[in-house]
């Protein structure tokens, strides 16, 4: 598969699991309001496992499916790493700071952490076997 073609595939379902991460923000954030930052966290855990599922059949399943616990601790350990490190710190100067609404600023920390997770995908959690 080319390169554009599976970034295609890879921000479809990151649109995907973007409405995951925001609808679970929203609830969470309405239900305890004021603990923005575990409402992400968990929010974010959800998208992850929801986008590890779809990117495995979908944008890299020309790679074979493999071992999925080994592409799963792959995937966590570069993806979900990226996307929570990335979420809080982000979600703490963009609320916190900037004063920006919740579920805004969580769309803007996903569009800053999109591009890094596509190549981590791409070079190691999906990486092609030789």
């Amino acid at each position: 598969m080319n390169a554009f073609a599976r970034w295609w595939r890879f921000n479809l379902v990151g649109a995907m699991g973007m409405v995951v991460q925001l609808s679970v923000l929203a609830v969470l954030n309405r239900a305890v309001p004021g603990h923005y930052l575990l409402a992400s966290a968990i929010a974010v855990e959800l998208a992850v496992l929801h986008n590890f599922a779809w990117h495995r059949r979908y944008t890299w399943s020309d790679r074979g499916v493999g071992d999925c616990w080994a592409r799963l601790l792959r995937f966590h350990m570069s993806n979900g790493a990226v996307s929570l490190v990335g979420n809080l710190l982000l979600m703490r100067v963009l609320v916190q700071g900037a004063h920006v609404p919740v579920v805004v600023g969580s769309l803007m920390a996903i569009g800053c952490c999109s591009v890094a997770n596509f190549l981590l995908g791409d070079s190691w959690a999906f990486a092609a076997r030789a």
